[in-house]
Parts: C-alpha cells; sequence; structure tokens
C-alpha cells in the first residue's frame, strides 16, 4: 500500500460512561450503560477513513502502553485490511478517557489520562518510511512532546510539519478543546507548516483571539470572516475549515465559504463523540480525491452527521457512496451568512 493517509499523535481507549444527568460537584448520578471504544484521532480518524474507502492505505503512527489497553487497540485497528499497523511502538501505559455523556441532551465530558502521549515527539516519525501523501497530526495542546518550545520554528510540532513538507507530505492538524489560555501561544507556530487546518469554533476563536460565540452561546456569525482571515495569516498554505454544529465555514485564501449542517432528528443521535474527527477524516478524503474545498467540507459534514447516529466515533459512518447519497437525501439548515 502507498500513497494514502497517515494520521499521527493522540490515540486512546475510551471509556463510556452514559449517565442519567451531569452532576454538580458533590452530587451523584446514575450510570445507565458502559462501554469501551477506541479514541483519539489516531484512532478515530483512521476508522472513519477505512469505513470512507476500504481499499484506501492508511498508515498509523503513534505510541500504545504494553497493558492491556494498547493490546485491545491495536487488535482492533489490524483488523481492517488497509489500515498499516507496523509503524506502532509500545512504551510504557496506554493513554485512556472516561467519557461521561448525559443521557438526556447527548453532551459529553471528558477526564482524558495522558500516559505515554508525552513520548511522541518530532522523532518518532521516520518520514523516509513513510507512504502517504497527507500526514494528519492531532491534537495540539495534548501532545506534550510535541507542544515543546522549539528554538527555530516556535515548537517541536512545527518542527514535525516542516520536516514532513520538505519530505513531499502535504500536513493537516487538529487541535484539543481546553480551558486554558495556551492556544495563541502553541498554535499558531504549527499553522506556518499546516496545508489544512481543520479546526471547531472554540478553537479557532480562541487560536485567532477574536470570540465565535458571546456569552448566550449564540454564534457570531460577523466574527467568522476575520477568524478564517486570521488563521491563514499564520501560513496555513491550503485551506482553513472551521466546523460547529449550525454550519462549517471555508477559506482556501481567495474565497470564503459557509456550508450549513444536514438537520438530523435528535431521536437519530446516539452520541457526539468523535464527531470532530469524523468531520476531518471526510474532508481528509476530500483533499486526497482533489476536491474544492467546498466539495470537502460536504464530505465532512456527512461524514460527521452519520456519526452521530452510533454511541462510538465511526460504527455509524457510510462508505463514500452512501454518505453522498445520504448528503443529498438529509436536509438543510439555513446557510449562516458570513
Amino acid at each position: 500500500m502507498s500513497g494514502g493517509i497517515a494520521v499521527a499523535g493522540t490515540i486512546a481507549v475510551d471509556e463510556i460512561k452514559v449517565v442519567e444527568r451531569y452532576p454538580d460537584k458533590t452530587e451523584l448520578t446514575t450510570i445507565s450503560d458502559i462501554k469501551r471504544s477506541l479514541g483519539g484521532a489516531v484512532a478515530n480518524c483512521s476508522l472513519a477513513l477505512s469505513k470512507i474507502d476500504a481499499t484506501l492505505p492508511i498508515e498509523t503512527l503513534c505510541i500504545l502502553g504494553e497493558d492491556e489497553k494498547g493490546q485491545y487497540i491495536y487488535n482492533h485497528l489490524k483488523q481492517h485490511k488497509n489500515i498499516d499497523v507496523s509503524k506502532i511502538n509500545f512504551k510504557n501505559t496506554t493513554p485512556f478517557t472516561d467519557v461521561i455523556q448525559d443521557k438526556n441532551d447527548k453532551t459529553r465530558t471528558f477526564y482524558h489520562f495522558k500516559g505515554n502521549a508525552s513520548l511522541f515527539n518530532e522523532h518518532t516519525i521516520d518520514f523516509t518510511k513513510l507512504n502517504s501523501k497527507i500526514l494528519h497530526v492531532a491534537y495540539l495542546l495534548l501532545l506534550d512532546g510535541l507542544d515543546q518550545t522549539d528554538d527555530q520554528y516556535g515548537t517541536k510540532m512545527a518542527l514535525l510539519l516542516k520536516k514532513a513538507q520538505d519530505h513531499g507530505v502535504k500536513t493537516s492538524i487538529d487541535i484539543v478543546s481546553e480551558n486554558q489560555e495556551r492556544y495563541q501561544k502553541i498554535v499558531p507556530p504549527s499553522l506556518k507548516y499546516t496545508n489544512y487546518c481543520v479546526i471547531n469554533e472554540y478553537e479557532a476563536g480562541k487560536t485567532a483571539g477574536i470570540p465565535l460565540r458571546n456569552s448566550k452561546g449564540d454564534l457570531l456569525a460577523a466574527n467568522i470572516k476575520d477568524v478564517l482571515k486570521s488563521l491563514k495569516s499564520f501560513g496555513v498554505k491550503d485551506w482553513v475549515i472551521i466546523h460547529a454544529p449550525e454550519g462549517s465555514f471555508g477559506f482556501d485564501g481567495k474565497d470564503y465559504y459557509s456550508l450549513p449542517s444536514v438537520k438530523i432528528h435528535k431521536d437519530q443521535i446516539k452520541g457526539t463523540v468523535g464527531a470532530g474527527d469524523a468531520y476531518v477524516a471526510g474532508v481528509l478524503y476530500g483533499a486526497y480525491l482533489k476536491f474544492s474545498i467546498y466539495e470537502a467540507m460536504k464530505l465532512g459534514t456527512i461524514t460527521a452527521a452519520t456519526s452521530l447516529c452510533e454511541e462510538d466515533s465511526n460504527s455509524g459512518i457510510l462508505n463514500f457512496d452512501c454518505l453522498m447519497q445520504e448528503y443529498q437525501r438529509y436536509p438543510k439548515h439555513e446557510e449562516i451568512k458570513i
């Protein structure tokens, strides 16, 4: 297999616990269901891409622990014939996330144990052995080894992405949503060596220093162009895409795009874990097929939408032809003018 998409960085086991309602501090709530699935960008994006195209060569680049959780992830990934697990390293303890999902509103809260994630650094990937056309690395702000400062490039993540581009590989990044003020320090250096920046509205606003939601949680549509332009100005080579529940918004350096989300009845939504990664996977597959940014956003939109129909991150995702049919079938929300 050669010439596909590589996914690198964060991988974990998701221990999903569905609760009757999310409690306040010191309160008790009842767990109604417990499930386990793969989590993190490497697992979520790789499996989503495999569902979209079972013939697409996918390389997984990550570090698993020498433990039961690491073996669980490895065994699951290697079941997919087009996912290459040969470059996975095994060290220390596998990261895991307790995903607490509210049964009523489907929102989820994450408690993450980083484990060996800090061991993933700028030396982990051997680019002389990489066969892919696109490398997706995630998540910034969660990979301690790559978030470190680099004297020449700003961060070790920026150095890693520069190495990839020097080897003729296009790069993609995603960010974790966290309630800290590190975005403007850690993210911009990487954008200079990024081809595809595909992030949500919270991460985009934090990185640009321009809010995209007000205190009531309403989307500030008037600020979207400024955020897109700001992110592109950091050096993103090809596409900047922001996805939100209301829709997604793109900028290719020339034109701005607004695409509404599809309408899904709340009874169809079984979980939202990994929906952002599903969106990214759809966009990356569009980039791989040399789609326009707008067509890639459509694929990202419907990939994310179908992922909501199951509790884990990828079981609901369909193959490419079916996804395109579903996109045409689903009604759409009103387009947001930007």
